[in-house]
């Protein structure tokens, strides 16, 4: 990856809607190598997929809850029943495995209290936990999508 991959990256990180048109002005090049390197950092997935970014509150979606999860298994069969169910929960925005005393990490996004009991429900349902715990965030004050690159 060069420079110019490199500049093409952070202008879509910012704006994946920019036209290559500009994209190629900005970075100087013609419009069908610009479109070229874009394919290219697509199908080598450094571009994973391009999406629009919404505001959850506006949604109706005003809680965001992280979730930590300590199993009593470390299986990979429980792992793999555990990991495709967490997986497919619609509030669930993010799913990480851990190093430390925190098996797991979720971040889960939901429109209530009630929405959050109900998701907290089949999360325990799923297979056994030995403990949950849930962290309620008051304030986002920092979100960023698009990552440092040198």
């Amino acid at each position: 990856m060069d420079r110019i991959d490199k500049a093409i990256l952070r202008i879509l990180q910012e704006d994946g809607s920019v036209p290559i048109a500009t994209i190629a002005e900005r970075v100087g090049l013609s419009q069908t190598p610009c479109w070229k390197r874009i394919r290219r950092l697509e199908t080598t997935g450094v571009i994973t997929r391009r999406v629009a970014i919404l505001d959850p509150e506006k949604l109706g979606l005003g809680i965001t809850v992280f979730v930590s999860i300590q199993s009593p298994d470390h299986s990979e069969a429980w792992l793999a029943r555990f990991a495709e169910s967490v997986a497919a929960m619609p509030e669930v925005m993010e799913f990480y495995r851990m190093a430390g005393d925190v098996d797991y990490m979720l971040r889960v996004v939901v429109a209530d209290m009630p929405a959050y009991d109900a998701f907290y429900k089949r999360l325990i349902g799923v297979v056994s936990l030995k403990t949950v715990t849930s962290r309620f965030a008051m304030e986002r004050i920092k979100s960023e999508t698009a990552y440092v690159i040198a």
